[in-house]
């Protein structure tokens, strides 16, 4: 059923329209947001021969919200994202109480994608 023109698996998960079992990238751009976004969102120990993929962000749920806490966050994204995707340049991880809950932060992180083909600045946003 592929027919070469796709990259890799949509982020969230959803239902392909095209009959196939997940929804496929057929962009660079969102190819990339997608691989970032698995990368930050599984846990460390989750992927089987590569225990250190991932992040631990659900450890900070509990943790106080503060400028300690916001700098191991980030500090944790930029030598993840360094190490697993390695064209992807993190400009900017900045990490905000949510409006909604004290308990809950929003964080964004800035990137540049610097590949010898093109090169990209974009975002993502996660709430924990």
């Amino acid at each position: 059923m592929a027919n070469g023109n796709y990259i890799n698996i949509n982020f969230p998960f959803q239902d392909s329209s095209k009959g196939f079992f997940l929804d496929l990238n057929n962009n660079d751009s969102a190819a990339i947001k997608a691989d970032l976004m698995h990368l930050i969102l599984t846990r460390k120990g989750e992927r089987l021969y590569l225990p250190d993929f991932g992040t631990n962000l659900l450890q900070y749920i509990f943790n106080p919200n503060d400028s300690k806490t916001q700098s191991e966050i980030k500090e944790e994204i930029s030598q993840v994202v360094k190490k697993y995707l390695p064209k992807l340049q993190v400009n900017e991880v900045t990490v905000t109480k949510s409006v909604n809950s004290e308990y809950a932060a929003t964080v964004r992180i800035d990137y540049t994608v610097t590949d010898d083909v093109f090169e990209a600045t974009d975002f993502v946003i996660i709430n924990i």
